[in-house]
């Protein structure tokens, strides 16, 4: 038995959507210190000569590579995806969808595994830019499967009776083993348009008997595999647009949009909710939640998590990073190291809740909280709320310390609208940033947690940035305003793997960051 988990989180500059896929596009080994020597992880390569690039222009696999392809779509072989035999996928498995002018009703689930030379792909095919439409109201499903909590998705990835896909006692359960021995999806989802798993909803099981949605029902469900990828889905419309549970691991969400998910008057769902071993978001475009509801934009309990290049619209909180549930993940070292850079981050006033972010943990018991660093580095947080205060941060004790550098917070209001903490603790190290004059460090009669500020950090009282106001929100800089160049080195200890060379374009995009050798502060290089 093989306890040495291979775990090829994409910790290079730009994870496409072929990382998993290895010797097919030339990914090669590296070995780094990420706190467990006995961890491999995966590079991949940049994409040269393109000024923008997306899921769809960038590294999608030639067809010529797969050994079986079903076409879905009017005037072919399968007119609906529910008669695709989802039951006996092998690898090096290509799915066509083709866009039509009406949704397909369809729900299923994949419970084949692909390898990193050979995966599974459910990929959509555009017409003028158009994804094919996945609904899941009154959707029907494949009678030849049969899987257990068909409420919970529209399209689920693992877990089924027909055929045996069954998942192990968490309670004993050797992870590592699991990971990777018993399990291991290599499964790729593209360019889809995936809604209506939401609990206003019903669909057609198995059985062909109409069923509910749950409220914690996502468009895309993750229970188990590694190496799995969402490129260039919109997923709205469901309780969560996108869920992943602590069975799977190497889950990489990148150039989608996330919007209009949750459940009105209700904490608990979110535009994604995630507890995965090791998971990245980069290049994704979240949306504002459903109207009415009270979740977050994107919730995580994983370890390894990094969250680079993406948009978020406000939400609770933009970013609610807390505990895990469970044991081995977090006696991973990479349960206490998060990543956050190169994003652009908003709030409104529709939000109740003022904070950007949360990190720690929100469960009864304090002990299994993160306690450890959030590097959040050139990112640009803007203010719209001028009725209701705004606060950067909710560290849940002196245990969460947060690394923040050349990052840019404005707002439209004035500048003490804006504070750094709550009253909770938190270890806050403030240095090479702009922030607005009038800033406070607590909107509170006090705070729990230490705050040191440099004297490297600029505040001034105008905006740097190009055009914040809501009808434009142009957030590049200014020629000569102050953050350009004067942004501070990455720390050499991850520098090769969480430079931030890339930078978001709306929408669900990327390019490279401009290097000319000095850092600029925020998302956005001059």
């Amino acid at each position: 038995m093989n306890n040495q988990f291979q775990w090829q989180l994409p910790f290079s500059s730009l994870i496409i959507p072929a990382i998993l896929y290895g010797t097919l596009l030339g990914c090669h080994q590296v070995k780094i210190n990420d706190g467990d020597d006995n961890i491999e992880k995966k590079e991949s390569p940049i994409p040269e000569g393109q000024e923008e690039y997306n899921q769809h222009e960038v590294a999608t696999i030639p067809e010529e590579k797969f050994s079986t392809i079903y076409e879905v779509g009017p005037g072919k072989t399968y007119p609906e995806p529910v008669d695709v035999p989802w039951e006996s996928l092998k690898a090096g498995t290509l799915i066509k969808i083709y866009y039509r002018t009406t949704p397909y009703l369809n729900k299923w689930a994949i419970v084949g595994s692909g390898t990193p030379d050979a995966p599974i792909v459910i990929r959509g095919i555009l017409e003028n830019g158009k994804r094919p439409i996945i609904s899941g109201v009154n959707a029907r499903s494949r009678g030849e499967l049969s899987y257990p909590n068909q409420n919970r998705s529209i399209i689920k990835v693992g877990e089924s009776n027909i055929p045996k896909d069954e998942l192990p006692d968490s309670s004993t359960v050797d992870y590592a083993d699991y990971y990777n021995n018993q399990i291991n999806r290599n499964i790729m989802i593209e360019n889809l348009d995936v809604s209506g798993a939401h609990a206003s909803y019903r669909f057609y099981d198995t059985n062909g008997n109409l069923q509910s949605y749950s409220e914690n029902a996502a468009a895309i469900h993750v229970v188990n595999g590694t190496n799995v990828t969402i490129s260039n889905c919109l997923l709205h419309n469901s309780g969560n647009g996108f869920f992943s549970g602590h069975y799977a691991a190497n889950v990489v969400m990148q150039y989608n949009s996330l919007y209009d998910n949750g459940i009105v008057s209700n904490i608990y769902h979110h535009n994604s909710y995630t507890e995965s071993f090791g998971i990245t978001f980069q290049f994704n475009h979240y949306g504002p939640i459903k109207a009415g509801a009270l979740g977050n934009n994107l919730k995580d309990r994983s370890n390894g998590t990094i969250v680079r290049y993406n948009f978020f619209d406000d939400g609770s909180r933009n970013l609610d990073l807390v505990d895990s549930d469970h044991s081995y993940m977090r006696n991973d070292p990479s349960y206490r190291v998060t990543f956050v850079y190169g994003n652009i981050m908003i709030k409104r006033d529709i939000s109740s809740n003022g904070q950007f972010v949360h990190y720690g943990g929100d469960g009864a018991d304090p002990s299994i909280y993160r306690k450890g660093t959030l590097w959040f580095f050139n990112n640009t947080l803007i203010s719209y709320r001028t009725q209701k205060n705004t606060t950067l941060f909710g560290l849940s004790s002196n245990d969460e310390r947060v690394e923040f550098f050349n990052n840019i917070v404005d707002t439209i209001a004035e500048g003490n609208r804006i504070a750094v903490a709550g009253s909770q603790g938190g270890i806050f190290n403030f240095y090479n940033n702009w922030l607005k004059a009038g800033w406070k460090t607590t909107h509170e009669s006090s705070m729990a947690g230490v705050l040191t500020f440099s004297s490297s950090n600029l505040v001034e009282i105008s905006s740097p940035l190009t055009n914040i106001a809501a009808n434009t929100m142009d957030f590049s800089l200014k020629a000569n305003s102050s953050p350009i160049d004067s942004g501070a080195i990455i720390p050499s200890e991850f520098s090769g793997r969480h430079s931030p060379l890339h930078e978001y374009v709306n929408e669900q995009k990327g390019k490279e960051r401009t290097n000319d050798a000095s850092l600029d502060m925020g998302a956005l290089e001059f």
